[in-house]
Parts: C-alpha cells; sequence; structure tokens
C-alpha cells in the first residue's frame, strides 16, 4: 500500500486576516506620517527662500516674521507658531531658528510625535 499523507497548502483565513490587518496598518502609518514630512519639507525650503534673500542682514525682525509667515501662508504650512520661530539679530548677523512639533493622531489613543529643528545664519557678526 503506498499511503501518502495529505499535504495542506495555501494560508488559512486567520493568516490571510492578520497580513491584511498588518498592511492596512503600514499604509494607515504612510498616509498619516508622510504628510508631516512634506509640510517639513515646505518650511525648509521657506527657509531657504529667506536666505536667499537680498540684504537679509539689514531687515529688521518684524520684516523676517512677515516674510515667513507669508510664505507659510502661500504653502498652506499651519504647524509652525509665532512663538516656534526665533530670530536674533546682532549687527549685520541675522540668526532665524525654527523649532516646532507635531503630533498626529493614528488610532484612537495612539499618536506619533515628529520633533523639527532648522536653522539659517545670514551676515557677519
Amino acid at each position: 500500500m503506498n499511503l501518502s499523507p495529505k499535504r495542506q497548502q495555501g494560508l488559512t483565513l486567520i493568516s490571510i486576516i492578520f497580513i491584511l490587518g498588518l498592511i492596512g496598518f503600514f499604509v494607515l502609518l504612510t498616509l498619516k506620517i508622510v504628510p508631516i514630512y512634506l509640510d517639513h519639507g515646505k518650511v525648509k525650503s521657506a527657509l531657504e527662500a529667506l536666505k536667499a534673500t537680498p540684504e537679509l542682514a539689514t531687515k529688521s525682525e518684524f520684516e523676517i516674521r512677515d516674510s515667513l509667515t507669508k510664505r507659510f501662508s502661500i504653502n498652506y504650512v499651519y504647524d509652525v507658531k509665532q512663538e516656534d520661530i526665533k530670530v536674533i539679530k546682532h549687527g549685520n548677523y541675522v540668526k532665524v531658528d525654527i523649532e516646532y512639533e507635531t503630533v498626529v493622531k493614528l488610532v484612537g489613543n495612539l499618536s506619533a510625535l515628529a520633533e523639527f529643528h532648522d536653522t539659517i545664519e545670514a551676515g557677519q557678526e
């Protein structure tokens, strides 16, 4: 007699549900986290555009903040508040420091926190 055991092939329903749940979690995570970094790219480009502004070192703190606020408004950046922007001026030297954090709610009471810190310097001390 030739008795060969039957071999099971394929995935069970539970393993398929687990794999789909895992894929869904990572897709959700990607859809929530990627926009944070896209907005951070807009903040960095606004700072680089500000640095490329001619005679930046001669502008007042109000003019620098106003220029950044306008750039953020155009690019729909809402995570950076005025208190997150620090402008330091010493003669012809300007340092603009932006430090902010963003919290995104993922699921239920689970959230993701991203902290960013960018600095530009212009002029000479």
